[in-house]
This record gives structure tokens, C-alpha cells and sequence, in this order.
């Protein structure tokens, strides 16, 4: 035994990180803890004095938080998938918007999108029917004209009111033209060119007598119409395609509330 025990003092001697400099490694210096302990009441006990400070009124703020400023951590499926298809979107629409300026790939034709927009306007559109109208003198063509004449009076009405409530804006800064001003199509949700489009070419597919290939230019026109309005990179494919289905459902609407021939002559007298 006292053998065994200059032996253990000796290897306590001959251990490294039994020195002075290495003790730290082994037990922390009791100081330290303490010192780190103390600091962290200090800074507990501020926390809650801190709280204990505030005002009502401002925890109640604090509490009520707007959504946009809330980050969500986990948000839904649904959420995901529909910024994803916005996404997708409105990429899509700016690879397509060939012509929204003068500097893109397709700049040169711009002019001509441009003028085969206007073909889908409602300005020229209700211009046109009412000279119609007024060279009319057949009962059946002043019935079909007067409800047409209806239906691009409800198309402008229709648009403006949800282009107003979506306040959406194109994929590309372009300031709408004056004819866009005139009929209130300053938003690109929904496209109006294309809802027009949509509504007229059905229109005349039920209550006109077209040859079959009077019939596919009309629908190949409609859908000239609608895509021009992504080349100049004025409206989403969204927008589009959503005008295609509110037109079609203005349609429908139209012929719901079909005017008769007695009706329309009423109004005509009218006026």
C-alpha cells in the first residue's frame, strides 16, 4: 500500500491535464458559473420587468398581427399548389410576350398584334352594330342585333367590374391604350379582348348561317385574338383563358335574356 501510493501521485504528476493551464478542461472554474448564472437572472429578471412594463393596449398589438406579417411554417397543400400554378404562370406569360416591346425577339410585328387586338374591341364592335342596325330592315336581322348589341353592352359591364375587383397587373409594364381606357379595360384579370372574343364567336355560331369554313376561321380568329393579347405581354395565359370561359358564359347569359322581335322594336322606336 504505501508503495502503490508515491506510484499514483507520481502518474497524477506525469498527467497532462492535471496542470494549472489545463484545470479548465476538467472542472470549470466556479467563478465562471457563477458569474454566467448570475447574468442570466439578471437578464431573465429584465425580461419579465420589461413585460411586466408594457402597456395593454400594446400586448393586445402585438397579439393581433396581420396575416401578411405572419410567416407561415406550415402552409397548406392547397396554398402550395396554387403559388406554384402562379408561378408557372407567370413565367409562362413572360416567355410568351414576344411582342411587348419594341426591343423583344418578335418587336417587327408588334404592329400587326396590335391590329388584330383591335379586331376584338368592343369600341369598333358596338360602332359596327349600330350602323347595322341602322341599315337594317329586316325584323329577324334587327332581333339578332339589338341581343348582340346587349351582349357587348354586358361584356364591357361584366369585365370592368371584375377587372376592378381582381386588380391584377400584366406580366410586362404596359400602360393600357386609349381605347382600352374608353371601355375600362385597364387590369389584365380577365382579358376582355378575349372574353369579347369568345362571346361573339358563339354568338354568331347559333344565330347565323355559316359555311364549315366560315365556322373554324371564327373559332381560329377568337383564339388568334385572345393569344395576341399574351404576345404583347399585356395579359397572363390566366387571363386568357379565363376570358374564354366568362364569354362564354356571357353567352349564356345573353340567351337567357333573349330579347324578342317586339321587344327590340319597342326600343328601337324608341330611340
Amino acid at each position: 500500500m504505501p508503495a502503490s501510493q508515491p506510484r499514483s501521485r507520481a502518474r497524477d504528476r506525469s498527467n497532462v491535464l492535471n496542470r494549472a493551464e489545463f484545470l479548465s478542461l476538467n472542472q470549470p472554474l466556479k467563478g465562471n458559473q457563477e458569474s454566467r448564472s448570475s447574468s442570466r437572472k439578471q437578464s431573465a429578471q429584465a425580461g419579465a420587468a420589461g413585460a411586466q412594463n408594457n402597456n395593454p393596449k400594446e400586448r393586445r398589438q402585438s397579439q393581433q398581427l396581420p396575416e401578411e406579417d405572419c410567416m407561415q411554417l406550415n402552409p397548406s397543400f392547397k396554398g402550395i399548389a396554387f403559388n406554384s400554378l402562379l408561378a408557372i404562370d407567370i413565367c409562362m406569360s413572360k416567355r410568351l410576350g414576344v411582342c411587348a416591346n419594341r426591343a423583344s425577339s418578335w418587336g417587327g410585328a408588334r404592329s400587326m398584334i396590335n391590329l388584330l387586338g383591335i379586331t376584338g374591341h368592343g369600341i369598333p364592335w358596338i360602332a359596327g352594330t349600330l350602323i347595322c342596325l341602322v341599315k337594317s330592315s329586316t325584323l329577324a336581322g334587327q332581333e339578332v342585333l339589338m341581343n348582340l348589341l346587349l351582349a357587348l353592352l354586358l361584356d364591357i359591364v361584366i369585365v370592368a367590374g371584375l377587372q376592378k375587383l381582381a386588380k391584377r397587373k400584366g406580366p410586362y409594364d404596359i400602360n393600357p391604350g386609349l381605347l382600352d381606357y374608353l371601355t375600362m379595360d385597364t387590369y389584365a384579370f380577365p382579358a376582355g379582348h378575349a372574353s369579347r372574343a369568345a362571346m361573339i364567336s358563339k354568338f354568331f355560331l347559333n344565330h347565323l348561317v355559316l359555311a364549315i369554313p366560315l365556322r373554324i376561321l371564327l373559332v381560329l380568329w377568337a383564339f388568334c385574338v385572345g393569344f395576341s393579347r399574351v404576345m404583347i405581354g399585356r395579359h397572363h395565359i390566366t387571363d386568357v383563358l379565363s376570358g374564354f370561359v366568362f364569354g362564354y358564359l356571357q353567352f349564356m347569359l345573353v340567351e337567357l335574356i333573349w330579347m324578342s322581335s317586339n321587344t327590340c322594336q319597342m326600343l328601337i322606336s324608341i330611340w
